[in-house]
C-alpha cells in the first residue's frame, strides 16, 4: 500500500492551548481524505502542521517522502493547497490570478485549459471582487491545481455557500480525484465527509475520535431504525415508549423522533398513532449517517 502522508504522534499547541494531541493517520495515494469535526476541534492546525505551515511540537510527518518543515521548498512544488482563509485583491482579474500563480514555480501546467475546466472561460477578464461565491471557490481550486500538483488540500472550500454552490464544489472536488490526485478535504459538514471522502478522520478536542470509511463508520454504530413525523396533537411520549423494541422517543416542536430495533417500527408508529386518534403528517424513515456518529462518540450535535 502507498503511503502519501505519514503522521506519528503529532503534537501542536499555541500556549497553553493543545490543538493537535498526539494524531496519527496515514493517507493513500488518489484517496480523498477527509479530516472532519467541529470548529475549533483542531482541523486546521492538523493540516497546516502538515504540510508544513506551522511548525510542529513533537511526532514525525512526511508528505511525498519530505519533511514538511525541513524541505518546505521541494514540497511546495508537488502540492497544491487552498486555506480557509485564502482571499485575492479584489482588482485582480482571473486570468491574472492565474498567471502570477504560475510564475511562482518551476514546473506548472497551462492555465488556460484550467479556465476551461473548472467554469470559469466567460470570467477570464473579472475582478475578484465580481465573482459570486462558487466562481471565486472554483477560482481557488485552478489557482491550487497550477502547478500540477500530486496532493491536494481544501481547507473548509465550502463555507459560507448557498446548498446548490456546495453541491457543485461537490462534484469539482471528486473530479480533482479523477485526475489521479491524492485530496486531503478539511471540512464542518458531515454531508459533506459523507458525499466525498473514502476515508473520514472525525477530530474533537485536538483528538482522533473516529477513522474508517463513511460506510463501516456508520455500521458501527449498530443504530436503531429511526421514524420520524410531525404532529400538532398532544402526544404521550411514554405510551409510545412502552411499545415493543422503541427505544427513544424525542419531541421538538412539532417534530417527533422515534428510534427502534424492530423491523416493523414504521407499522408499529403508525397503528399505534392510528388507534390513539392521532393526526400526523410527514412520516418518514430515516437512514443514520455521520452526523449521528458524531453525536454518538461525544454526546452532543457536531454544530451544537
Amino acid at each position: 500500500m502507498s503511503f502519501v502522508i505519514e503522521v506519528d504522534n503529532l503534537k501542536k499547541s499555541y500556549g497553553s492551548f493543545v490543538a493537535v494531541d498526539g494524531i496519527s493517520f496515514n493517507v493513500q495515494k488518489g484517496e480523498i481524505f477527509g479530516v472532519a469535526g467541529p470548529n475549533g476541534a483542531g482541523k486546521s492546525s492538523l493540516v497546516e502542521t502538515v504540510i508544513g505551515l506551522r511548525e510542529r511540537d513533537g511526532g514525525r510527518v512526511t508528505v511525498l517522502g519530505l519533511d514538511p518543515e525541513m524541505q518546505r521548498g521541494a514540497l511546495a512544488e508537488r502540492i497544491g493547497i487552498q486555506l480557509q482563509s485564502a482571499e485575492l485583491p479584489q482588482r485582480i482579474r482571473v486570468w491574472e490570478a492565474l498567471d502570477l500563480y504560475s510564475s511562482f514555480y518551476n514546473k506548472t501546467t497551462p492555465w488556460e485549459p484550467l479556465l476551461e475546466t473548472w467554469g470559469l472561460s466567460e470570467k477570464k477578464n473579472s475582478y475578484f471582487g465580481d465573482l459570486s461565491g462558487g466562481q471565486k471557490q472554483r477560482l481557488f481550486i485552478a489557482l491550487a491545481l497550477i502547478n500540477d500538483p500530486e496532493i491536494v488540500v481544501l481547507d473548509e472550500l465550502t463555507t459560507g455557500l448557498d446548498p446548490q454552490a456546495r453541491r457543485q464544489t461537490w462534484e469539482l472536488v471528486s473530479a480533482i480525484r479523477e485526475q489521479g490526485k491524492t485530496v486531503v478535504q478539511v471540512t464542518h459538514f458531515m454531508d459533506e465527509a459523507e458525499a466525498l471522502c473514502d476515508r473520514i478522520c472525525i477530530i474533537d478536542g485536538g483528538k482522533i475520535i473516529a477513522l474508517d470509511t463513511p460506510r463501516n463508520l456508520i455500521r458501527s454504530m449498530a443504530a436503531d431504525n429511526r421514524v420520524v413525523f410531525e404532529t400538532s396533537a398532544v402526544l404521550d411520549l411514554q405510551t409510545l415508549e412502552q411499545l415493543p423494541t422503541i427505544s427513544s422517543v424525542v419531541k421538538s416542536g412539532r417534530r417527533v423522533i422515534v428510534q427502534g430495533s424492530a423491523e416493523n417500527l414504521v407499522s408499529l408508529v403508525v397503528n399505534h398513532l392510528d388507534s390513539q386518534q392521532i393526526h400526523y403528517d410527514n412520516l418518514r424513515t430515516e437512514q443514520s449517517n455521520l452526523e449521528d456518529v458524531f453525536i454518538s462518540l461525544t454526546g452532543r450535535a457536531l454544530r451544537a
